[in-house]
C-alpha cells in the first residue's frame, strides 16, 4: 500500500489534476450557492447569490427586498460585510488551486490524496459554517420587530426547500458549488484509475 501512495500519475491523470486546478478557476467567476425566495408580495420571486467572496442579489434590487422583509420580522441585515469568512475565502480557494499545479509538478498518489482531504475537510467545515450562519439569522431576531410571531424562527435550509409563514425558501448550489462537487468526483475518480492500474501491475 505504501508504493500505491508514492507511485506516479500516469500523464493523463497529471493533466486531469491541472485541468481540476484550471476549472476552479472559474470558481471566482460564479455563484457558488443560490437562495431564492417565494412570497406573495414578491410574485416573481427573490433570490441571493453567494459568491466566493460577496453576497449579491439575483437581480440589482433583490438583496434591498430580502432586506426589508427581513427587517419585519427582526432579521439581521445581509451584508457582505457582516460575513468575515468571504475575506478569506478566495485564499482558500487560490489555496486548492495551487495545490492542483504543485501536484502536476510533482505528480504523486499521495498528493492527490492530500487534495481530496482537504475538500472534504473544508467542505465539512463550510457547510457547518453556511449552516450556523443561517441558524443565527433565523434564530437572533430583534424582539422590537414590526412581525413577531412567538416561537417562530426563520432559518433557511441548507439544502432544499422550506416553508416560514407565506415564504417558501429554497437553498441549492450554483455553478460555483456544482464546480467544487465535480472537482471533488474528478479527484476521486482519478484515485480509481490509478488504483486500478496498481492492482493491474501496470
Amino acid at each position: 500500500m505504501k508504493s500505491f501512495f508514492l507511485r506516479k500519475l500516469n500523464d493523463k491523470n497529471r493533466l486531469l489534476v491541472i485541468g481540476v486546478g484550471l476549472v476552479l478557476v472559474g470558481v471566482f467567476f460564479t455563484p457558488i450557492w443560490h437562495i431564492s425566495l417565494d412570497a406573495p408580495q414578491y410574485p416573481e420571486g427573490l433570490g441571493m447569490q453567494i459568491w466566493v467572496n460577496r453576497v449579491v442579489g439575483s437581480t440589482p434590487y433583490d438583496l434591498k427586498n430580502i432586506n426589508l422583509l427581513n427587517h419585519y420580522i427582526g432579521m439581521q441585515e445581509i451584508a457582505s460585510e457582516s460575513i468575515p469568512e468571504l475575506l478569506f475565502m478566495p485564499y482558500v480557494l487560490g489555496y486548492l488551486i495551487f495545490g492542483a499545479l504543485v501536484t502536476f509538478f510533482y505528480p504523486r498518489i499521495w498528493m492527490v490524496c492530500l487534495g481530496v482531504f482537504n475538500f472534504a475537510v473544508l467542505g465539512a467545515v463550510g457547510f457547518y459554517d453556511f449552516w450556523r450562519w443561517e441558524y443565527n439569522y433565523g434564530h437572533n431576531l430583534n424582539p422590537e420587530a414590526p412581525i413577531v410571531v412567538p416561537g417562530m424562527v426563520y432559518q433557511p435550509p441548507l439544502l432544499g426547500c422550506k416553508e416560514m409563514l407565506n415564504i417558501t425558501a429554497c437553498s441549492y448550489p450554483s455553478i460555483g458549488g456544482m464546480i467544487l462537487f465535480a472537482a471533488v468526483f474528478t479527484l476521486l475518480f482519478l484515485l480509481w484509475t490509478e488504483r486500478r492500474r496498481f492492482l493491474d501491475g501496470i
